[in-house]
Protein backbone atom coordinates (compact mmCIF):
# COMPACT_ATOMS: atom_id res chain seq x y z
CA UNK A 1 0.00 0.00 0.00
CA UNK A 2 1.19 3.22 -1.23
CA UNK A 3 0.64 7.09 0.28
CA UNK A 4 0.72 10.51 -1.13
CA UNK A 5 2.84 13.30 0.64
CA UNK A 6 -0.35 14.79 1.88
CA UNK A 7 -1.36 11.28 3.31
CA UNK A 8 1.66 10.66 5.47
CA UNK A 9 1.72 14.19 6.69
CA UNK A 10 -1.48 13.99 8.07
CA UNK A 11 -0.56 10.72 9.51
CA UNK A 12 2.46 12.09 11.18
CA UNK A 13 0.96 15.41 12.37
CA UNK A 14 3.38 17.16 10.49
CA UNK A 15 3.43 20.12 7.25
CA UNK A 16 4.22 18.26 3.66
CA UNK A 17 6.68 21.03 3.42
CA UNK A 18 8.96 19.47 6.17
CA UNK A 19 8.35 16.07 4.37
CA UNK A 20 9.86 17.57 0.84
CA UNK A 21 12.86 19.23 3.37
CA UNK A 22 13.46 15.50 4.99
CA UNK A 23 13.62 14.14 1.46
CA UNK A 24 16.01 16.79 -0.14
CA UNK A 25 18.43 17.13 3.37
CA UNK A 26 18.65 13.84 4.96
CA UNK A 27 17.43 11.72 1.83
CA UNK A 28 14.63 10.18 3.75
CA UNK A 29 12.17 10.63 0.75
CA UNK A 30 9.58 8.18 -0.83
CA UNK A 31 10.63 4.78 -2.29
CA UNK A 32 8.26 4.93 -5.60
CA UNK A 33 7.53 7.38 -7.72
CA UNK A 34 4.18 7.46 -10.08
CA UNK A 35 5.16 7.49 -13.57
CA UNK A 36 4.37 11.29 -13.68
CA UNK A 37 7.06 11.76 -11.48
CA UNK A 38 4.55 12.02 -7.94
CA UNK A 39 6.37 10.82 -4.89
CA UNK A 40 4.53 7.66 -2.82
CA UNK A 41 5.47 6.34 -0.09
CA UNK A 42 5.29 2.63 1.14
CA UNK A 43 4.70 1.46 4.86
CA UNK A 44 8.84 0.98 5.43
CA UNK A 45 9.27 4.33 4.79
CA UNK A 46 6.18 5.89 6.54
CA UNK A 47 8.10 3.90 10.19
CA UNK A 48 11.37 5.38 9.27
CA UNK A 49 9.19 8.60 8.94
CA UNK A 50 7.62 8.06 12.19
CA UNK A 51 11.14 6.99 14.03
CA UNK A 52 12.12 10.80 13.00
CA UNK A 53 8.83 12.06 14.15
CA UNK A 54 9.79 10.16 17.69
CA UNK A 55 13.68 11.40 17.39
CA UNK A 56 12.99 14.93 17.01
CA UNK A 57 10.32 15.22 19.69
CA UNK A 58 12.20 13.67 22.03
CA UNK A 59 15.04 16.72 21.18
CA UNK A 60 17.45 14.75 18.94
CA UNK A 61 18.97 16.98 16.31
CA UNK A 62 17.58 16.35 12.73
CA UNK A 63 20.93 15.56 10.94
CA UNK A 64 21.33 13.04 14.02
CA UNK A 65 17.95 11.94 14.26
CA UNK A 66 18.09 11.20 10.36
CA UNK A 67 20.59 8.54 10.73
CA UNK A 68 18.63 7.02 13.39
CA UNK A 69 15.38 7.03 12.08
CA UNK A 70 17.27 4.48 9.26
CA UNK A 71 17.94 2.32 11.91
CA UNK A 72 15.74 -0.83 12.31
CA UNK A 73 15.06 -0.80 16.62
CA UNK A 74 15.87 -3.29 18.47
CA UNK A 75 13.67 -4.83 20.58
CA UNK A 76 14.57 -4.85 24.12
CA UNK A 77 15.37 -8.57 25.09
CA UNK A 78 12.05 -9.35 27.19
CA UNK A 79 12.38 -10.49 30.96
CA UNK A 80 12.03 -14.03 31.90
CA UNK A 81 9.78 -15.10 34.47
CA UNK A 82 9.72 -17.64 36.98
CA UNK A 83 6.62 -19.94 36.33
CA UNK A 84 3.93 -19.51 39.30
CA UNK A 85 2.50 -22.76 40.65
CA UNK A 86 -1.07 -23.53 41.79
CA UNK A 87 -0.52 -23.42 44.72
CA UNK A 88 2.13 -20.07 44.95
CA UNK A 89 -0.82 -18.45 42.68
CA UNK A 90 -3.83 -19.67 45.33
CA UNK A 91 -1.62 -18.20 48.33
CA UNK A 92 -1.46 -14.99 46.73
CA UNK A 93 -4.83 -14.79 45.75
CA UNK A 94 -6.07 -15.26 49.41
CA UNK A 95 -3.02 -12.37 50.57
CA UNK A 96 -4.20 -10.01 48.31
CA UNK A 97 -7.67 -10.61 48.87
CA UNK A 98 -7.16 -10.15 52.35
CA UNK A 99 -5.22 -6.91 52.34
CA UNK A 100 -8.31 -5.82 49.94
CA UNK A 101 -11.11 -6.61 52.74
CA UNK A 102 -8.77 -4.84 54.94
CA UNK A 103 -8.57 -2.20 52.55
CA UNK A 104 -5.28 -1.95 53.03
CA UNK A 105 -3.89 -0.79 49.75
CA UNK A 106 -0.24 -0.36 50.83
CA UNK A 107 0.00 -3.93 50.77
CA UNK A 108 -1.42 -4.15 47.95
CA UNK A 109 0.65 -2.67 46.38
CA UNK A 110 3.35 -4.16 47.83
CA UNK A 111 2.26 -7.56 47.10
CA UNK A 112 1.37 -6.47 43.00
CA UNK A 113 5.00 -5.15 42.52
CA UNK A 114 6.55 -8.34 43.74
CA UNK A 115 4.20 -10.47 41.25
CA UNK A 116 4.66 -8.95 38.46
CA UNK A 117 8.07 -8.63 39.06
CA UNK A 118 8.66 -12.29 39.97
CA UNK A 119 6.35 -13.68 37.56
CA UNK A 120 5.37 -11.16 35.12
CA UNK A 121 1.47 -9.71 34.16
CA UNK A 122 0.30 -12.75 31.93
CA UNK A 123 0.87 -15.22 34.65
CA UNK A 124 -0.30 -12.76 37.33
CA UNK A 125 -2.90 -11.49 35.61
CA UNK A 126 -4.89 -14.97 34.83
CA UNK A 127 -3.88 -16.49 38.21
CA UNK A 128 -4.35 -13.76 40.89
CA UNK A 129 -5.40 -10.58 39.77
CA UNK A 130 -8.11 -11.36 37.17
CA UNK A 131 -9.79 -14.54 39.83
CA UNK A 132 -9.65 -11.84 42.62
CA UNK A 133 -11.70 -9.66 41.13
CA UNK A 134 -14.16 -11.93 39.94
CA UNK A 135 -14.32 -13.12 43.59
CA UNK A 136 -14.62 -9.84 44.80
CA UNK A 137 -17.63 -9.20 42.15
CA UNK A 138 -19.26 -11.97 42.85
CA UNK A 139 -19.43 -11.06 46.87
CA UNK A 140 -21.14 -7.82 45.92
CA UNK A 141 -23.27 -9.33 43.82
CA UNK A 142 -24.46 -11.93 47.06
CA UNK A 143 -24.20 -9.35 49.33
CA UNK A 144 -24.76 -6.27 48.12
CA UNK A 145 -21.76 -4.32 49.62
CA UNK A 146 -18.38 -4.12 49.30
CA UNK A 147 -17.71 -2.05 46.30
CA UNK A 148 -15.50 0.34 48.55
CA UNK A 149 -13.50 -2.98 48.57
CA UNK A 150 -13.44 -3.84 44.66
CA UNK A 151 -13.01 -0.12 43.97
CA UNK A 152 -9.80 -0.03 45.91
CA UNK A 153 -8.38 -3.65 44.48
CA UNK A 154 -8.83 -2.30 41.32
CA UNK A 155 -6.68 0.93 41.66
CA UNK A 156 -3.96 -1.18 43.44
CA UNK A 157 -3.69 -2.96 40.31
CA UNK A 158 -3.91 -0.17 38.23
CA UNK A 159 -1.69 1.59 39.80
CA UNK A 160 0.97 -1.95 39.54
CA UNK A 161 0.42 -2.32 35.83
CA UNK A 162 1.57 1.29 35.03
CA UNK A 163 4.63 0.88 37.29
CA UNK A 164 5.90 -1.97 34.60
CA UNK A 165 8.60 -0.04 32.54
CA UNK A 166 7.11 1.89 28.88
CA UNK A 167 9.46 0.84 26.03
CA UNK A 168 11.05 3.46 24.92
CA UNK A 169 13.02 5.12 21.68
CA UNK A 170 12.11 5.08 18.59
CA UNK A 171 9.77 1.75 16.63
CA UNK A 172 6.67 0.78 15.27
CA UNK A 173 3.68 1.00 17.11
CA UNK A 174 2.76 -2.44 18.05
CA UNK A 175 -0.08 -1.67 19.24
CA UNK A 176 -3.27 0.85 19.82
CA UNK A 177 -5.74 -0.22 22.83
CA UNK A 178 -9.64 1.29 23.41
CA UNK A 179 -12.68 0.71 25.18
CA UNK A 180 -15.79 0.30 22.64
CA UNK A 181 -18.21 2.95 23.12
CA UNK A 182 -19.62 3.54 26.23
CA UNK A 183 -17.42 1.01 27.79
CA UNK A 184 -15.71 1.93 30.87
CA UNK A 185 -13.51 -1.02 31.98
CA UNK A 186 -10.15 -0.63 31.77
CA UNK A 187 -8.17 -2.75 33.70
CA UNK A 188 -8.00 -5.41 31.09
CA UNK A 189 -6.56 -3.48 28.56
CA UNK A 190 -4.19 -1.71 31.18
CA UNK A 191 -2.79 -5.11 31.37
CA UNK A 192 -2.28 -6.12 28.03
CA UNK A 193 -0.61 -2.82 27.74
CA UNK A 194 1.52 -3.73 30.43
CA UNK A 195 2.47 -7.03 29.25
CA UNK A 196 3.56 -5.72 26.01
CA UNK A 197 5.92 -3.16 27.85
CA UNK A 198 7.87 -6.33 29.54
CA UNK A 199 7.87 -7.67 25.89
CA UNK A 200 9.92 -4.41 24.77
CA UNK A 201 6.81 -3.28 22.45
CA UNK A 202 5.31 0.30 22.09
CA UNK A 203 1.61 0.86 22.56
CA UNK A 204 -1.13 3.42 22.72
CA UNK A 205 -4.26 3.23 25.10
CA UNK A 206 -7.03 5.61 24.05
CA UNK A 207 -9.12 4.26 27.58
CA UNK A 208 -12.56 4.17 28.02
CA UNK A 209 -15.95 5.32 25.90
CA UNK A 210 -13.75 6.02 22.99
CA UNK A 211 -16.37 7.57 20.47
CA UNK A 212 -16.24 5.17 16.77
CA UNK A 213 -15.06 8.67 15.15
CA UNK A 214 -12.15 9.02 17.64
CA UNK A 215 -11.43 5.60 16.87
CA UNK A 216 -10.87 5.95 13.46
CA UNK A 217 -9.13 9.28 13.21
CA UNK A 218 -6.55 7.56 16.04
CA UNK A 219 -6.03 4.92 13.86
CA UNK A 220 -5.62 6.31 10.43
CA UNK A 221 -3.07 8.67 12.58
CA UNK A 222 -1.02 6.36 14.71
CA UNK A 223 -0.97 3.20 12.39
CA UNK A 224 -0.40 0.76 14.45
CA UNK A 225 0.35 -2.67 13.73
CA UNK A 226 -2.69 -4.20 15.87
CA UNK A 227 -5.74 -2.48 16.58
CA UNK A 228 -7.75 -4.00 20.02
CA UNK A 229 -11.02 -3.25 21.24
CA UNK A 230 -12.11 -3.86 24.78
CA UNK A 231 -15.67 -4.88 25.21
CA UNK A 232 -17.68 -6.38 28.58
CA UNK A 233 -21.60 -6.25 27.05
CA UNK A 234 -22.45 -7.04 23.55
CA UNK A 235 -24.56 -4.01 23.13
CA UNK A 236 -21.24 -1.55 23.84
CA UNK A 237 -19.23 -4.17 21.57
CA UNK A 238 -22.12 -3.27 18.61
CA UNK A 239 -20.89 0.02 18.40
CA UNK A 240 -17.37 -0.58 17.54
CA UNK A 241 -16.96 0.30 13.92
CA UNK A 242 -15.03 -2.49 12.46
CA UNK A 243 -16.46 -2.81 9.04
CA UNK A 244 -15.13 0.92 8.94
CA UNK A 245 -11.78 0.27 10.56
CA UNK A 246 -11.24 -3.02 7.96
CA UNK A 247 -11.90 -0.32 4.83
CA UNK A 248 -9.39 2.27 6.70
CA UNK A 249 -6.18 0.46 7.86
CA UNK A 250 -4.28 -2.35 7.05
CA UNK A 251 -3.39 -3.06 10.52
CA UNK A 252 -4.57 -6.22 12.30
CA UNK A 253 -7.71 -5.95 13.84
CA UNK A 254 -9.04 -7.77 17.39
CA UNK A 255 -11.89 -7.52 19.76
CA UNK A 256 -11.72 -8.91 23.02
CA UNK A 257 -13.83 -9.19 26.67
CA UNK A 258 -16.79 -11.19 27.21
CA UNK A 259 -19.01 -8.58 24.97
CA UNK A 260 -18.33 -10.33 22.18
CA UNK A 261 -19.16 -13.90 22.52
CA UNK A 262 -22.16 -14.21 19.93
CA UNK A 263 -21.85 -11.27 18.41
CA UNK A 264 -21.26 -11.81 14.38
CA UNK A 265 -17.12 -10.77 13.01
CA UNK A 266 -15.80 -9.88 10.06
CA UNK A 267 -13.31 -12.70 9.10
CA UNK A 268 -10.56 -10.57 9.35
CA UNK A 269 -11.03 -9.58 12.87
CA UNK A 270 -9.17 -11.97 15.58
CA UNK A 271 -10.54 -12.62 19.01
CA UNK A 272 -8.29 -13.52 21.59
CA UNK A 273 -9.36 -16.15 24.21
CA UNK A 274 -7.14 -15.13 26.96
CA UNK A 275 -4.33 -12.33 28.03
CA UNK A 276 -1.75 -14.53 26.64
CA UNK A 277 -3.03 -14.80 23.56
CA UNK A 278 -3.47 -11.30 22.91
CA UNK A 279 -0.11 -10.81 23.84
CA UNK A 280 1.09 -13.27 21.29
CA UNK A 281 -1.57 -11.93 18.64
CA UNK A 282 0.50 -8.83 18.34
CA UNK A 283 4.19 -10.18 18.85
CA UNK A 284 3.04 -12.55 15.89
CA UNK A 285 2.25 -9.17 14.22
CA UNK A 286 5.35 -7.26 14.90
Amino acid sequence: MSYTPRAVAGMLGIAPTTLRTWDQRYGLGPSTRTEGGHRRYDEADVAVLRRMVVLIGQGTAPASAAVLARQEPSARPARRHAPMGVDEAAKAQRGFLAAAKRLDEELMLDLAAKLLTDHGVVSVWESVFMPSMVELGDIIAERGQGVEIEHMASSSVLQALRDVPRATGPGVLAALLACAPEEQHVLALEALGAALSEEGCQWRNLGARVPPEALCDAVARLRPSVVLVWAHRADLAELVPLAELATRTTALLAVAGPGWAGVALPPSVHRPGSLGDAVGLVLGRV
